[in-house]
């Protein structure tokens, strides 16, 4: 009775052993990525750039005790600094990008192609926040290039190729999966980051390379990974292909400097319990605290209390991955943002606008007669909130430049001056004269972040 039943349980098709099988054609022996890097390497490219650099030539620069303390001593000298990195060609005519840490601020740029070519390239376009870059080679002919795909596409568990030049060895390709998606903050410290995660083997000097799917399509950019030793610990991160998109089209369009759609709110996400609290049926989306005057949000009808859960159909969970979804939908279009109100689910069309750089912001500067010379001011406005993180709700007279005095006594750029002595600051035509007018001992009440400081000094 007893063999009787355990030949019937192996007999059960779930319990079936898989059978070893022979090989029965050549194309099941010769299964490989070949033909998929033989397509798309010859549009990654290896790029060399040099910076010029200030140091300061201090004795106790190697100390580690007191080369904290003398980091200013000494004369500044240039020095060549050299990075080394990679790039993907997205254009015939030699449309390249790469990560802003490889050659932002570099002085000279050269790109090398698979079959070494090298031709010389100039930045169109860069953003240290976002690590991207758009560079221009110069004098090419037709390149081969690659097609980005959509991000919002992906899914974990594809397979992709990373492709990039580690170590300075020469181009090489190395395989894995995606591993995770919209991954935030994790991979460099950015609060906007949004990054395709692979486990794909990704090394220094791989950051500006392709991530690609088995089709040849770019998935990301290359940009970090997560270690403590320096090489792969089998998470890596790359920029999706949507952000770059949205990167090139402002560099095609003749941009100066990337921008993204400005919210003018101030919001946060929805945990289990302000789900509970809301009426929700599950954790997910912003709600909204706080909305500018001039916000696009207000504009379109939004409110506080509302609850953000998708843009463009695209479900958010923190206001990094709203600015994403903002972001790829393109500065000076129009978006699909669904709201939850009183338990109702609609849709709003928000417009996609740069913060707004009025009212005058009127800039001053501090000369040689004012109490702290070289201190430069502004009147608050959307685009002066955007640049230095304010609150939306704040007003008045910011520090976009301390200066070597104002820096002395403490101030730092993005400090709100909110009272010198006890004489509210208004207006940043102001700040001079009533420096003039404190006395020998000023005292500056100033708001940083969350912190209200006062900074006493003499003149």
């Amino acid at each position: 009775m007893f063999r009787f039943l355990l030949v019937l349980m192996l007999c059960l098709p779930g319990m079936v052993a898989a059978e070893a099988k022979v090989p029965q054609a050549q194309s099941e022996i010769t299964l490989s990525f070949a033909p998929l890097v033989r397509q798309a390497a010859p549009a990654v490219v290896n790029i060399y750039a040099k910076r010029i650099v200030e140091t300061r030539a201090s004795p106790f620069s190697a100390d580690p005790f007191f080369g904290d303390f003398f980091r200013e001593f000494g004369q500044t000298q240039p020095r060549v600094q050299n990075s080394l990195g990679s790039g993907v060609i997205l254009s015939a005519d030699g449309l390249i990008v790469s990560n802003y840490h490889v050659v932002g601020q570099a002085t000279d740029i050269r790109v090398v192609l698979t079959d070494r070519r090298e031709y010389s390239a100039t930045v169109l376009l860069g953003d240290q926040e976002s690590d991207l870059a758009v560079l221009q080679v110069q004098d090419a002919g037709a390149l081969p290039f690659l097609a980005l795909r959509d991000t919002e596409t992906v899914e974990v568990g594809e397979l992709v190729l990373a492709i990039g030049n580690p170590f300075g060895v020469g181009q090489t390709v190395s395989s894995g999966i995606v591993s995770g998606l919209a991954r935030s903050g994790t991979a460099t410290g950015n609060a906007r980051g949004h990054f395709v995660q692979t486990d794909a083997p990704i090394n220094p000097g791989n950051s500006g390379g392709a991530l690609i799917d088995v089709a040849g399509n770019l998935i990301g950019i290359n940009t970090s990974i997560l270690s403590r030793s320096g090489g792969s610990n089998g998470i890596g991160f790359a920029i999706p292909a949507n952000l770059v998109a949205e990167f090139v089209r402002q560099a095609e369009e003749g941009q100066d400097r990337f921008q993204r759609p400005w919210a003018g709110i101030g919001g946060q996400a929805v945990d289990s319990d302000l789900a509970e609290g809301l009426g929700l049926k599950s954790p997910g989306g912003i709600v909204i605290s706080e909305l500018h005057q001039k916000s696009p949000f207000r504009a379109a009808g939004v409110t506080p209390g509302d609850v953000i859960i998708a843009v463009n159909g695209q479900p958010v969970f923190s206001p990094p991955a709203m600015i994403y979804q903002m972001t790829v939908a393109g500065l000076g279009r129009r978006a699909t943002v669904t709201r939850v109100r009183d338990g109702r689910v609609d849709e709003v069309i928000v417009d996609m606008i740069a913060p707004p750089d009025s009212p005058e912001r009127d800039a001053r500067i501090l000369t040689a007669q004012d109490v702290l010379e070289g201190l430069e001011v502004a009147n608050v406005n959307p685009a002066v909130i955007a640049e230095y993180g304010l609150a939306n709700t704040v007003q008045g007279v910011v520090v976009t430049n301390p200066g070597p005095l104002g820096a002395r006594v403490g101030l730092a750029a993005g400090d709100m001056i909110l009272a010198i002595g006890r004489s509210r600051v208004a207006h940043s035509r102001d700040v001079g004269q009533m420096l003039q007018d404190a006395g020998r001992r000023i005292s500056m009440t100033v708001q940083r972040g969350p912190q209200r400081i006062t900074l006493s000094f003499r003149r």
